[in-house]
């Protein structure tokens, strides 16, 4: 553990201003990095890594194993190099962000994101006059787990969310009816999204659309949530952790969003919800 304090003493004793600057140009574009993998699935796999690679940095230092520091002195540049073999596309897209959106400033920056509170009850509400009208919808809330990939399948709508805002895509006919609404940060980010469907196909009852085997598949593979409008039923259904509750009515599905986005770690099992706000 000495050794360890020791080298950090000796790293800092060293210093000078141009240190310090390049200090700041590497944390600078590697918060950059960061930002432009943050909207991707990659970010939890690199996330991960990082950790492991920390982890075995410290033991090597802590612990002066032979094998950890081997280990140390090779595995984070494999590791590395594993990361941008595996998730070349993710940074291809997140390189082509840049140009398509005005460049750092657009990456850095991103809109205000609206009150959960607000946004749960905009949700319910649109979701319960559709279900009333009949009208098919599956509208996806962005968490933890980027849905980048799944934005770029469909078109750019960048709007603060209203429920006649969301009606008005859904309605039969438009030209975004097909496919779902991506909701980042409490905003509309995209319509007419392209998912993937169920991979647990006894999670969905066989006698629902693709919509649901939808709303199943993406939360199989990430944390967001999806509430889903069913056109032949004019049923409300809510599909997280890869379970759909249904059929939910308004209230009901309020409770669900605010238990599942308030801090956005909630969890939701079949038949529980969140106590009624009154």
């Amino acid at each position: 553990m000495d050794s360890l304090f020791d080298d950090i003493g000796d790293a800092f004793s060293g210093f000078a201003l141009q240190n310090l600057l390049e200090v700041a140009i590497i944390t600078v574009v590697l918060f950059w990095l960061l930002r432009l993998l943050s909207g991707t699935t990659a970010m939890t796999v690199v996330r991960g890594i990082a950790l492991i690679a920390l982890a075995i940095i410290i033991l090597s230092r802590v612990l002066d194993s032979v094998v950890l520091n081997w280990l140390a002195g090779n595995a984070v540049a494999v590791l590395a190099l594993f990361v941008l073999i595996v998730f070349q596309p993710e940074f291809r897209r997140a390189l082509e962000r840049i140009g398509r959106a005005g460049g750092l400033a657009s990456v850095l920056f991103a809109p205000a994101a609206q009150s959960y509170r607000d946004f749960v009850t905009i949700l319910s509400d649109a979701a319960a006059a559709m279900a009333a009208r009949k009208v098919g919808a599956i509208i996806v809330v962005e968490r933890e787990t980027g849905l980048q990939d799944v934005v770029e399948t469909g078109i750019a709508v960048d709007a603060s969310p209203t429920a006649e805002l969301l009606e008005g895509i859904f309605q039969p006919g438009g030209p975004l009816h097909d496919g779902a609404v991506v909701v980042r940060h409490g905003r509309v980010v995209a319509a007419s999204c392209m998912l993937p469907t169920a991979i647990n196909q006894q999670a969905v009852d066989p006698h629902l659309g693709t919509r649901h085997r939808a709303a199943v598949g993406i939360t199989e593979q990430t944390d967001a949530v999806v509430v889903v409008v069913s056109e032949e039923r004019g049923e409300i259904s809510l599909a997280a952790d890869g379970k759909l509750l249904r059929p939910l009515d308004r209230r009901r599905l309020e409770n669900a969003l605010a238990t599942l986005l308030h801090g956005g770690n909630g969890r939701v099992r079949r038949g529980e919800t969140a106590p009624v706000r009154r």
